[in-house]
């Protein structure tokens, strides 16, 4: 059995690292990938080949990749004979990559808003929420500096931080220019972004915001998003919002 997975842009995808751990084990095996395999050569040569080149005789995929090119990596694996199942689990690999497919799609990083709303102590608490959220984040804005969402877990050559984050042009250019250095996912963390985003709130996927008990949320920051979440503390809650409107994968 092999496994891989897609470190990071530049490097090889998680078919081929899979194929080269299995080694010839993987002739005449079952191949189990989230998203289909590509069908065309880009940074990368085209996982569709590596797997018919190892002689695969079955493929599962969890999700049709939306930005396939071409007649799509399931058609050429079959069109191989190879025996595709395609929507397996579907909807569990969409809430891993939901976002990333939403950013590819409309060209724009997807957007989480975290902070703390509290009387004094919200730094604190908004870091608390980076340190949980920022893997998820290729860039994370503290306080409009930008940071890699994991330091080092991009390539030099395929990713470049957008410049701070204070919006002067608006939040929609500034993402538009973090999309082009490579981010498809941002992390905006703390309260002192809510007026320089109060109009461009649509640009933002979900919120989350972390408050004492006995502290009420402003119902216009939130108005255009359902709460689909509560994480209950002992003095503290999280919650969890998200626009209600999200583009179909």
């Amino acid at each position: 059995m092999g496994r891989g997975y897609h470190r990071r842009k530049g490097e090889a995808h998680a078919e081929v690292r899979a194929l080269s751990d299995a080694g010839p084990a993987a002739r005449g095996g079952t191949a189990v990938v989230t998203l289909e395999p590509c069908n065309h050569v880009g940074v990368t040569p085209a996982c569709r080949q590596a797997l018919i080149d190892a002689e695969i005789t079955r493929v599962v995929i969890s999700l049709i990749d939306p930005t396939s090119r071409g007649d799509g990596g399931a058609a050429m694996l079959t069109a191989a004979g190879i025996d595709v199942e395609t929507d397996v689990l579907r909807d569990e690999t969409l809430a891993v990559l939901g976002p990333w497919l939403t950013a590819t799609l409309r060209r724009r990083p997807y957007v989480i808003w975290a902070y703390a709303l509290d009387d004094g102590q919200d730094d604190a608490m908004t870091a608390q929420l980076v340190r949980y959220l920022r893997a998820s984040a290729d860039v994370i804005a503290v306080n409009k500096v930008p940071d890699e969402g994991i330091p080092g877990g991009h390539s030099a050559a395929h990713f470049r931080l957008p410049a701070n984050a204070d919006f002067d042009t608006g939040l929609v250019p500034w993402l538009t220019a973090a999309y082009s250095g490579g981010a498809r996912s941002v992390l905006l963390a703390g309260h002192g972004y809510a007026d320089a985003i109060r109009d461009d709130l649509h640009a933002v996927d979900e919120i989350i915001i972390a408050v004492r008990r006995n502290v009420r949320v402003p119902t216009d920051a939130t108005a255009s998003f359902e709460l689909v979440a509560v994480w209950p503390g002992w003095d503290w809650m999280t919650l969890h919002f998200r626009q209600h409107q999200r583009e179909e994968m």
